[in-house]
């Protein structure tokens, strides 16, 4: 029988912990998976280092062969042992914003298994702000690293909370660290060095202004400009429940609740604005989720809300679309993915 663990989130780690974080730390040794907390979302990790542990991982997800993985290291020194010809600018963003949520590509080293990349000659790299996960990789050693997706099953709604896990993947996966609710909510920003101008492939948990300050030079967004390096999360569909989900502005949300519910459809409405309807006899079948309008906090709920709202037997899940600010870019591209149909 596979074993559930529970480490619960705090500033230092107590001797239950510890004890927890080691036992995990030997199943990653011996070529097994375990669900650990980020401060993004949960990961499914196994030693980066061993092909057979990173195949399980694509078996548990059903995940595409060629998507690649994000390697998750304990300390900044380590991208000298995961990727090599690292710029300048690269460092400066991984001294300014690490341990966080920023996942920098750069070229792979050699020893790096092709499974983990997708057979490109790039790789992800991240160092999480959490203290469970980085005790986990300290935990590991300096020469070891965590290839980890988000822990849930391909395409879907990724988990901020170990439930979501167990409930997911349950006992397919060897051992489960809980560290309570992630606290960003939205896996990494990617930002890839791969051409002369630093680009954002995946809006995340740091902003593209952060990011432009640190660097005090521009950086392109993959939206407005070809891609040519396969990320996470960049599949047009993706984060998706399986309620349907639409996404509307605010004028036209309302209406197109009313129209499905006149077909006797039960809708979940999810609202960041002040929008709130009067209810009439037809729309007992409209029920209303309001979200924060600080994207930050918007952004923490929103797996929870989606994850929640698809398992409370709703035909459909209308979205208020967010406003059109760079603040709210990641939450548009989730939401976007979220409704790809």
């Amino acid at each position: 029988m596979k074993k559930i663990s529970t480490a619960h989130q705090q500033t230092g780690l107590t001797p239950e912990q510890q004890e927890q974080i080691a036992a995990a730390a030997q199943i990653l040794r011996s070529g097994g998976t375990v669900a650990f907390p980020t401060e993004t979302v949960y990961g499914l990790g196994a030693d980066a280092a061993n092909p057979s542990a990173i195949q399980k991982i694509y078996r548990i997800k059903n995940r595409p062969a060629d998507h690649p993985l994000i390697v998750h290291i304990g300390d900044i020194s380590g991208l000298h042992r995961w990727a090599q010809a690292i710029p300048e600018s690269a460092w400066k963003l991984a001294q300014h914003f690490w341990p966080g949520p920023l996942t920098l590509i750069l070229p792979r080293s050699a020893h790096i298994p092709d499974c983990v990349t997708g057979g490109q000659d790039t790789v992800g790299l991240r160092m999480p702000a959490h203290p469970v996960a980085l005790a986990l990789l300290r935990a590991l050693g300096p020469e070891k690293a965590l290839a980890a997706p988000s822990a849930n099953r391909f395409g879907r709604i990724s988990p901020t909370a170990a439930a979501h896990v167990r409930q997911e993947l349950g006992t397919e996966v060897d051992m489960i660290l809980d560290g309570g609710m992630c606290q960003v909510g939205l896996e990494s920003t990617i930002i890839s060095f791969h051409d002369e101008i630093p680009q954002i492939l995946r809006p995340g948990g740091i902003t593209l202004a952060a990011i432009e300050a640190v660097l005090q030079s521009p950086v392109l967004l993959a939206h407005n400009h070809p891609q040519t390096i396969r990320v996470s999360g960049a599949l047009p569909a993706h984060y998706a429940p399986a309620t349907p989900l639409r996404l509307y502005p605010t004028a036209e949300l309302w209406r197109h609740a009313s129209a499905l519910a006149e077909q006797g459809l039960r809708i979940l409405v999810i609202t960041w604005s002040d929008s709130d309807h009067l209810r009439s006899a037809l729309n007992r079948l409209i029920e209303q989720s309001a979200m924060p309008s600080d994207p930050a906090a918007y952004g923490q709920q929103l797996y929870a809300t989606l994850r929640q709202a698809d398992q409370s037997g709703f035909d459909y899940l209308l979205v208020e679309m967010p406003p059109h600010h760079l603040d709210w870019l990641a939450i548009t591209d989730r939401l976007q993915r979220a409704s790809y149909h």
